[in-house]
C-alpha cells in the first residue's frame, strides 16, 4: 500500500496536465474519426469493398515501420526546445491539414483514382500523425519521475481523451443529416437531370449527402485537431535533455549507423521483461475488446430492434457515448485511487476483473424480454416518461440549431437495461491505458538503470503503441471472420435467432477470456512501487542530482 506523498517538484502543474490531455484528445479523435469515415468509402464514394479493405490495411503496415523510427529520432534529438516538442508542434498541424485533405475526394471520380488518391494521402497523413503521436507519448513518460504522479497524469490525460469517444459516435448521425451539411443546389439539379425515381433516386441522394457530409466534417475535425494538438508543444515540459549523454547523431550522412543504433535500441527494449508483460496484457485486453466492439451495434439493431435501423435510431450512438462519459468521469478516477492505494499491478487486476463482470452482465442487459419486462415496471415507465418529456421540451431548440438527430424516441419503450453493464465494462479500457502508460514510464527508468543514456521513452512508446495498432488491425480481420462464423448475413435485415444467440455469446466470451489471459500475464509483473522508487533513487545518485 502506498503511503508516500509526491514531492512538490515531482507534481505536474494543472496547465501542463491540461495541455497534455488536449494532445490525448487529438490522439483519440483522429483515429476515431478515421474509422467512422472509412465506412463511407464504400457507401458514399463508390469504392470497391476489396479496395476499401486494402486502404484500411496497407497504411497500417507503413505506420508500423515509421513509429519506431520516429521514437528513435525524438529520443536522440538535440534542440533548445527539447527532444519532443518541435515534432509535436509541426506534427499536429500536418496531421490536421492532411486529415482534411484526405477526404476531399469527389464521388464522381473513378474508383481507381480515388483509391490511389486516398492511399497516397493516407501515407502522408500517417507521417504527420506519427510525427505528432510518438513524441507526445514519449513526452508523457518523462513529465514526472514520481511513481504515483505518473498515474495521476495519465488518468487526467485519458479523461480528456475520452471526450473524443463521446463525439465520434455522433459523426455517423451528423454526416447523414441533410440539415447539417446540405447538398448544394447544383448537385440537386444534377440529380434531378438523371431522371431517377423511387429507391434509385433515394440511393443517389443519400450517396451525395454522405459524400458532402464527409468532406465538410473532415475540415472541422482537421482544423480542430491542428489547433488543439499544438498545446502540449507550447505548455508541457519534459526531462531536461541538456546533460543527457550518449545521444546518437541523426543525419542523412549517418543513415546506416542510425538504423544500426535504432535496431540496437529496439533489441534492448524487447529484452525488458516487465515491458513485454505490459505489451502482452495490452494486446490481449485491447484486441479482445476491439474484436467485438462493433457487435453491440449489430445486437442493438438486429436483435433488440429486429433489423430496423430506423427503430434503433440513436441508441447505438448513446450506448457508445455513455460508455465514454462513464469511463472519463467515474472509472478513470476510481482506477487512479486504487492504484495509489494498492499499486498499479493490483489496480490492473482489479479493474480487469470488474470488466469481466460487465461483459457477463451484457447477456441480461441486451435481452429483449428483460428490457420489455423492465419497461412494464413503474421505474421503466417513469424513465420513459421523463426522457420523453425532456426531449419534447427541447426538441424545438434542437431543430433550430440543426441537432434534431440528438433526440431520443421512447414512444415504444427503451432498452434501458443495456446501459447497466457499462460502468463495469468501462473498467477494461479505462484501467488499461491509464495504468499501462504509467507503468511504461516506470519501465523507462529500469531501462536507463540497465542500459544507460539516452533514455528511450520515444522508442518504448512507439513499440507499445505498435502493439496496440497490431491488435486493432488483427481485431478488424478476426471480427469480420467471427461475424461470418456465427452466420451473420449482411444482405438481409432480419437475422435468424440462432445467429443472434451465437453473436451475443461471442460478444461476451471473447473479451472475457482475453481479459482473464491478461490477468494471468500480469500476475508475475515484478516492477512494484518499492522497486520503482529504489530504481529512481539509484538514477538520482548516478546523475548526481539533489
Amino acid at each position: 500500500m502506498s503511503t508516500q506523498v509526491s514531492a512538490a517538484k515531482d507534481k505536474v502543474p494543472f496547465l501542463q496536465k491540461g495541455a497534455f490531455g488536449s494532445g490525448h484528445l487529438v490522439l483519440n479523435l483522429l483515429p476515431g474519426a478515421l474509422a467512422v469515415f472509412m465506412f463511407f468509402l464504400v457507401t458514399a464514394f463508390g469504392m470497391d469493398p476489396f479496395l476499401a479493405g486494402l486502404l484500411g490495411g496497407l497504411p497500417r503496415i507503413f505506420d508500423a515501420l515509421t513509429d519506431p523510427i520516429m521514437g528513435f529520432i525524438s529520443d536522440n534529438t538535440k534542440s533548445k526546445f527539447g527532444r519532443r516538442r518541435p515534432y509535436i508542434f509541426f506534427g499536429a498541424i500536418l496531421s490536421g491539414i492532411l486529415f482534411a485533405l484526405l477526404w476531399q475526394m469527389s464521388e464522381n471520380n473513378s474508383s481507381i483514382f480515388n483509391f490511389w488518391y486516398f492511399l497516397v494521402m493516407s501515407l502522408l497523413f500517417l507521417v504527420g500523425n506519427t510525427m505528432f503521436a510518438t513524441p507526445l507519448v514519449g513526452l508523457g513518460y518523462e513529465m514526472t519521475s514520481d511513481y504515483n504522479e505518473r498515474t495521476r497524469l495519465m488518468a487526467f490525460a485519458n479523461t480528456i481523451g475520452q471526450i473524443a469517444w463521446m463525439l465520434v459516435p455522433w459523426f455517423w448521425v451528423i454526416i447523414a443529416d441533410p440539415t447539417v451539411f446540405p447538398i448544394s443546389e447544383e448537385t440537386l439539379r444534377a440529380i434531378g437531370e438523371m431522371g431517377l425515381t423511387g429507391d434509385e433516386l433515394q440511393k443517389v441522394t443519400d450517396e451525395k449527402l454522405q459524400a458532402t457530409g464527409v468532406r465538410q466534417l473532415s475540415l472541422w475535425v482537421g482544423l480542430g485537431c491542428a489547433i488543439i494538438g499544438i498545446l502540449p508543444a507550447l505548455f508541457c515540459k519534459g526531462m531536461d535533455p541538456g546533460e543527457m549523454e550518449n545521444r546518437k547523431k541523426i543525419s542523412l550522412t549517418s543513415l546506416g549507423s542510425t538504423f544500426k543504433e535504432l535496431f540496437s535500441g529496439m533489441k534492448q527494449v524487447a529484452e525488458n521483461k516487465p515491458f513485454l508483460k505490459l505489451c502482452g496484457a495490452t494486446f490481449l485486453v485491447f484486441n479482445g475488446f476491439q474484436m467485438v466492439a462493433s457487435f453491440s451495434f449489430f445486437i442493438i439493431v438486429f436483435y433488440i430492434y429486429d433489423g430496423s435501423y430506423g427503430d434503433a435510431a440513436t441508441w447505438p450512438a448513446w450506448f457508445a457515448s455513455l460508455t465514454a462519459v462513464i469511463t472519463a468521469f467515474m472509472v478513470i478516477p476510481i482506477v487512479s485511487k486504487i492504484s495509489d492505494k494498492w499499486g498499479k499491478r493490483n489496480a490492473f487486476i482489479i479493474s480487469t476483473i470488474i470488466s469481466i463482470v460487465g461483459y457477463i452482465l451484457k447477456w441480461w442487459g441486451f435481452d429483449v424480454t428483460m428490457n420489455d419486462r423492465f419497461n412494464e415496471t413503474s421505474i421503466g415507465q417513469g424513465m420513459n416518461n421523463t426522457v420523453a418529456s425532456f426531449f419534447e421540451y427541447i426538441d424545438p431548440f434542437l431543430e433550430n440549431i440543426g441537432m434534431a438527430w440528438f433526440s431520443i424516441d421512447t414512444s415504444q419503450g427503451a432498452p434501458w437495461l443495456m446501459f447497466v453493464p457499462i460502468p463495469f465494462m468501462a473498467f477494461g479500457l479505462g484501467g488499461l491505458f491509464t495504468l499501462m502508460m504509467s507503468m511504461t514510464a516506470d519501465v523507462c527508468d529500469l531501462d536507463e538503470l540497465e542500459n544507460g543514456m539516452p533514455r528511450k521513452e520515444g522508442t518504448f512508446g512507439a513499440i507499445y503503441w505498435w502493439m496496440v495498432k497490431l491488435g486493432q488491425a488483427l481485431a478488424l480481420v478476426l471480427g469480420g471472420l467471427i461475424l461470418k462464423l456465427v452466420g451473420f448475413d449482411e444482405s438481409i435485415g432480419r437475422q435468424s435467432a440462432e445467429t443472434m444467440i451465437n453473436l451475443r455469446i461471442a460478444d461476451i466470451v471473447i473479451p472475457a477470456v482475453t481479459a482473464a489471459m491478461a490477468i494471468f500475464v500480469m500476475w508475475g509483473y515484478s516492477l512494484s512501487e518499492e522497486r520503482a522508487k529504489e530504481i529512481k533513487a539509484l538514477l538520482v545518485k548516478r546523475r548526481g542530482e539533489l
